[in-house]
């Protein structure tokens, strides 16, 4: 698309909140709950990042799990990793220029939305402790609500792209998974950003469909938008 892309999906939790050393702390504990040791690094990166609850304990118990287990160990480490955040108010807060990015957003009208495979109670705490209200339209934002598939399937970001209103291939997705970027080439995304909160830009350079790679939010490029000027006045 020669003009530019006309709206921009976010992944959540390693993109606009750098939060994934807590997931990785909570899950390590419920890992061993699960089958007695920890998840490796390797594990982490492959079968956590951008999953379901469901899909990550499946994985650790090599088995379907019960809904009352996913209930059950799913609640309990999102109360601990919520707890855990209100307990580092030093580091509880969005990365590095997303805040002034997303004014940049909201001053110039451009499409934009969440799409992330944390669950709904996890969802109202960002919104309420980030004031999230304040650049994005609530009801757009796509979650883990047991019915959409986990990344890597595609449909997170096809409803992401279908509730601004545009085409996957008219969207910029911004991603710090692998999961996650293979959900977004997946769903036919426009331009895939990578962003290093977690692992070194070398992770994804060795990715195909990744259009570009950022390590914070100052770095994001203006220039991939259509943005349309505002006719003169008189």
């Amino acid at each position: 698309m020669p003009q530019g892309y006309r709206g921009i999906i976010f992944d959540f939790n390693g993109t606009l909140f750098w939060d994934s050393h807590l997931h990785k702390i909570t899950w390590r504990e419920y890992s061993k709950k699960l089958r007695g040791t920890e998840f490796s690094d390797e594990e982490m990166i492959k079968y956590m990042f951008g999953r379901t609850n469901e899909q990550i304990i499946k994985y650790a118990i090599g088995k379907q799990p019960t809904p009352e287990m996913v209930e059950k160990y799913g609640q309990e480490k999102e109360a601990l990793y919520r707890q855990m955040c209100l307990n580092d108010p030093e580091n509880f807060h969005m990365a590095q220029g997303v805040e002034e990015f997303l004014d940049y957003l909201k001053a110039n009208d451009i499409p934009r939305t969440i799409a992330t495979m944390s669950d709904k109670g996890n969802v109202d705490f960002y919104i309420e402790n980030f004031h999230l209200a304040k650049w994005f339209d609530l009801d757009k934002i796509v979650y883990a609500n047991g019915k959409i598939p986990g990344k890597p399937a595609p449909d997170i970001y096809e409803i992401a792209a279908k509730n601004l209103g545009l085409k996957p291939e008219e969207c910029i997705v911004v991603e710090d998974a692998i999961s996650g970027i293979e959900s977004a080439r997946s769903a036919g995304i426009g331009k895939i950003i990578a962003i290093c909160s977690e692992e070194p830009p070398e992770l994804y350079e060795t990715i195909p469909c990744v259009g570009g790679i950022i390590k914070n939010f100052d770095e994001f490029d203006k220039d991939y938008f259509l943005v349309i000027p505002p006719l003169p006045q008189g």
